[in-house]
């Protein structure tokens, strides 16, 4: 169960969910390709010289399984940097919650909401992420980057704030 799914208050209901786009993970995919190259070349080196007489090919096995194992921390940093963050839509409001360890909770209820801005860059438009600014009534605006299907929550949150409300 999500984290806006347990916040929910009685007579809420979820209408939109998202997430930051897996475009967030790009270095870290980065990273690990990077890395789990290297550890394969360290392999294919000792493989082909620890029969060698007194050659310390050890060494290059370990390296090699270091290797792939910060690949793994690395993935799996990015794999957690991109689940922390939820994006959801009620029929009340809009939550935003960010961070693992520390976390920032946004809620705007949607009658507060004066704007929702979408930036999105020509590589985003082709990939399906973009940042959404909102901003409520009399407040600053809060960026939240490389969202995926940013046009999607904005119309979501629209259509919402479009029906009238039915709270008691």
């Amino acid at each position: 169960m999500s984290f806006v799914e347990r916040h929910l208050i009685t007579g809420e209901t979820l209408q939109y969910q998202t997430r930051l786009h897996w475009i967030v993970m790009f270095h870290h995919m980065i990273g690990v390709l990077l890395l789990d190259l290297a550890a394969v070349g360290l392999l294919v080196v000792y493989f082909r010289t620890h029969n060698n007489p007194g050659y310390p090919g050890s060494i290059l096995l370990w390296i090699a399984i270091g290797a792939f194992v910060v690949s793994a921390i690395v993935f799996a940093i990015g794999a957690l940097r991109r689940n922390a963050t939820e994006m959801a839509l009620t029929n009340r409001r809009v939550i935003v919650k960010t961070g693992l360890a520390t976390r920032r909770t946004l809620e705007l209820v949607l009658s507060r909401i004066e704007s929702i801005v979408v930036e999105e860059s020509t590589l985003g438009r082709m990939l399906g992420y973009g940042t959404v600014i909102i901003r409520g009534t009399g407040g600053t605006p809060e960026i939240f980057e490389k969202i995926a299907h940013p046009l999607e929550f904005r119309e979501q949150v629209q259509s919402q704030i479009a029906v009238p409300s039915k709270q008691p």
